[in-house]
């Protein structure tokens, strides 16, 4: 199972990524250890997740989301 997640960073932009572990891959982020985006903006919470049953699905469901503008983004976070 993988997961599509949105994170929000100190500068309130919004990161999207997947994950087979979404606890993990946030605690890296924190540590700084993730992506380089959260590493100099620093993640502060995961705003958003959704389930997916394989890596393809969730590589083509975060490249949908990654389009979508920020008023966008924040409607699904809702």
């Amino acid at each position: 199972m993988y997961f599509v997640y949105i994170l929000e960073c100190a500068d309130k932009s919004l990161y999207t990524g997947i994950t087979t572990d979404v606890e993990r891959r946030f605690a890296e982020h924190k540590a700084g250890t993730g992506a380089q985006y959260t590493r100099t903006r620093k993640a502060i919470c995961v705003r958003y997740v959704e389930s997916c049953t394989d890596r393809s699905s969730a590589s083509k469901r975060e490249a949908a989301i990654k389009k979508l503008s920020r008023e966008q983004k924040l409607l699904l976070i809702q």
